[in-house]
């Protein structure tokens, strides 16, 4: 896996590249969302599972979705409420959502801002990217960057140092490389469908009041 500087690893996302970096639930692996499929690629992801678009502000996820003005004042209530956080809300896509980030085209987007200040910050600097846990299609999420390192070899992550120096400007805790770096638990997934929200997948925040199928 190389590891890089900031700087680096921005650049290696507009070129298309792989990167992974922690999150409040399990590492990610990200990419722009034009080259989402070289996630799919990379994980051996069957095309029938879309990917998550994650970002720094509900404002930079904004232009990926599509609704009336009253859909989009409930969808920024639960955000406010929930995000950062471990909750997937799935919208309606605008046209601008890349085909590569569901092939099957279904018409929705799966969007979430997680709740980790590393994670935050980047996204903050390489915009939105197509996201999914760090691990091969069918297999357990990886936890720890060293893990990550051995599995995907080609992916780019921040250096340690900079990892460091980056914590120590949000005045958080280092979390040690080959310790998991977040609750271990999926996020739960919520779908907008019919003026309600409908569970997809239990997680770790629990929704009072929604449908679960």
């Amino acid at each position: 896996m190389p590891q890089v500087v900031l700087r680096e690893l921005i650049a290696a996302v507009q070129a298309g590249e792989l990167i992974s970096f922690p999150t409040d639930t399990v590492p990610a692996l990200a990419a722009r969302p034009e080259a989402g499929n070289r996630i799919y690629t990379a994980k051996e992801r069957s095309p029938d599972k879309p990917l998550i678009l994650m970002g720094a502000s509900l404002d930079d996820l904004r232009p990926y979705i599509n609704g009336s003005e009253d859909e989009l004042a409930q969808w920024s209530a639960i955000a406010a409420q929930y995000w950062p956080g471990a909750l997937t809300l799935v919208l309606p896509a605008s046209d601008r959502l890349p085909p590569a980030m569901n092939p099957q085209q279904t018409g929705t987007v799966g969007l979430r801002i997680p709740n980790h200040p590393l994670a935050r910050h980047l996204l903050g600097r390489t915009g939105p990217l197509a996201t999914t846990s760090a691990n091969r299609s069918g297999e357990l999420p990886l936890e720890t960057m060293t893990a990550i390192e051995a599995s995907f070899p080609q992916v780019f992550t921040l250096d340690q140092s900079t990892q460091a120096e980056i914590y120590a400007l949000l005045q958080v805790e280092v979390p040690p490389y080959d310790q998991p770096q977040g609750s271990g638990l999926p996020s739960t997934v919520v779908r907008w469908q019919g003026g309600g929200w409908t569970v997809l997948r239990s997680g770790a925040v629990a929704l009072p009041k929604v449908e679960t199928v």
